[in-house]
């Protein structure tokens, strides 16, 4: 595995073959894809923390959807991806629906887990509430965020039967910085909704039944709109929550392996 650091930005790399590029949600890193790996060993995979988030903390300037979309594409750029794969989670997921109408040469298919398009008005407020609060309380702030996070975005089930899910995701939001972390939830709080019926690249869609962000009802509603440009699958997968890679790593795996494997 190599690791790049491209305009401060923390980028690994490993394998070879087809490119696969993974940009994880709000409090998530590169290793939000790791549970998927297994099925991308015969990929070159190459996993970006995004401006803000994990080992990118240190990116100055304001964050948005826009300047992530731009350094995803830097980073394709810098290690000469042409055309690849991509997978998302949360809000990764509206980073490459922006990508893919922006640069929809580059992109080969889009697997999203967790998808949404933007989110609603309340959760617009919920966010910056959240960034207040991280900016304010630092490390304390960040304890109780998470602690609240891991009840609303977990399944009944992974919180009751998957202590290693539950220690996974809270290490994943402790390990943001307070200032980074609200400068990321702003960039959440004002992202707007691709036109998604634009997307001309194949489109995977999984989520949970249990989860609030992603709500399979809006889900399928996302759907319908990429239908008008290209087939859409859905998934919804029991007794899951929002973190879809971490709660039922080998159901992902298998609906990416199948997805990926009609596309050759």
């Amino acid at each position: 595995m190599a690791l790049h650091l491209i305009d401060r930005m923390a980028v690994e790399e490993e394998g070879e073959g087809d490119a696969v590029v993974c940009v994880h949600g709000l409090g998530g890193s590169s290793n939000t894809f790791t549970p998927l790996m297994p099925v991308l060993s015969r990929h070159r995979v190459v996993r970006i923390d995004l401006p803000g988030s994990a080992r990118s903390q240190a990116a100055e300037g304001a964050l948005s959807i826009n300047r992530f979309v731009d350094a995803v594409l830097a980073a394709c750029a810098r290690l000469k991806i042409t055309q690849a794969h991509f997978a998302g989670h949360s809000m990764g997921n509206i980073v490459l629906q922006h990508l893919a109408l922006k640069a929809p040469m580059l992109v080969r298919s889009l697997a999203l887990f967790g998808p949404l398009m933007a989110p609603p008005d309340a959760a617009r407020t919920a966010l910056r509430a959240r960034a207040a609060k991280a900016r304010a309380e630092g490390a304390v702030g960040m304890h109780e965020i998470s602690l609240a996070l891991l009840s609303a975005a977990l399944s009944a089930e992974t919180r009751r039967m998957q202590p290693l899910a539950v220690a996974f995701v809270r290490e994943s939001l402790m390990r943001q910085g307070g200032e980074a972390y609200a400068s990321t939830c702003e960039a959440l709080a004002d992202a707007q909704p691709a036109r998604v019926e634009g997307i001309t690249a194949p489109v995977l869609l999984v989520t949970g039944d249990e989860d609030s962000v992603a709500p399979p009802q809006a889900v399928r509603a996302m759907a319908e709109k990429l239908h008008a440009a290209r087939s859409a699958r859905v998934v919804v997968l029991p007794r899951c929550g929002h973190w879809t890679p971490i709660e039922r790593p080998a159901e992902c795996q298998t609906e990416l392996r199948d997805f990926l494997s009609t596309l050759r």
